[in-house]
């Protein structure tokens, strides 16, 4: 079974989405806080507003349960969320009809709290749609849009470099393309042969941002960063990780 269909996996990406920092964080460490609200985050701190019109396009790839797509609509006037798990598509559908996520936090084992957070209410949720999709195969009539953003999407697809060969046909020139991932090649997903990096060729190492680099050279590499970010799976135990960010704009 696909874990991005299961229970737990959606009630941690809810929590990852839309949980507070004094929900998701110990208030013994505080500090962590500021490694919460990566969905929100990850368009930000890479998105340049200054380059997008009124009414500019978005796509939200591997949307996972929507927070990011809410965000990119404070910018963009049509947000489309693609994700492939049917069950994070039908939540994030549910937060754009009612305004509010609703999750049980797991404390410990089947013992859990029930949420209920609200968007923002200055974020207008007509502007986003979600559909499921694949990343890999993604439909015809999509058209074009002035930005793309896949956040921890690439090493959680079977063939990313597929995915990244239909970039050009979706962003206009001058668009921008933000790509973040913690670059975790995993078997479980991706198959060796196709991971971007993270190995050796001809004893020389080859990293997924340098391969990144070669595959998108329609585009134009505007800034990296680092993006922490903090998933809470119960009371004492979380996952800690470091997103690579690379912002780019189409030739």
């Amino acid at each position: 079974m696909n874990p991005y269909e299961t229970d737990k996996l959606l009630a941690e990406y809810l929590l990852f989405h839309y949980g507070s920092p004094e929900q998701i964080v110990p208030p013994e460490f505080p500090e962590l806080a500021l490694h919460t609200d990566f969905a929100i985050r990850t368009v930000s701190q890479n998105i340049k507003a200054d380059l997008l019109s009124k009414s500019a396009r978005a796509l939200d790839v591997g949307c996972a349960v929507g927070r990011s797509s809410f965000e990119l609509a404070r910018h963009c006037a049509e947000v489309i969320g693609i994700d492939f798990s049917h069950r994070f598509v039908a939540a994030a559908k549910a937060v754009r009809e009612s305004g509010y996520a609703e999750f049980n936090r797991c404390e410990e084992g089947h013992l859990a709290t029930a949420l209920r957070n609200f968007l923002p209410s200055e974020i207008d949720r007509r502007r986003v749609q979600f559909e499921q999709g694949d990343a890999m195969q993604l439909r015809s009539g999509l058209g074009t849009f002035d930005l793309v953003h896949a956040a921890n999407l690439i090493d959680r697809l079977s063939n990313p470099l597929q995915f990244l060969r239909q970039l050009p046909a979706l962003v206009r020139p001058g668009g921008q393309l933000i790509i973040t991932s913690p670059y975790t090649w995993l078997e479980d997903y991706t198959p060796q042969a196709n991971w971007l990096g993270g190995f050796y060729q001809d004893d020389r190492a080859v990293t997924t941002f340098g391969r990144l680099q070669s595959e998108l050279s329609d585009f134009l590499l505007l800034t990296t960063r680092d993006v922490p970010f903090l998933i809470r799976e119960h009371s004492r135990k979380y996952q800690w990780s470091i997103a690579h960010a690379s912002v780019w704009v189409r030739r």
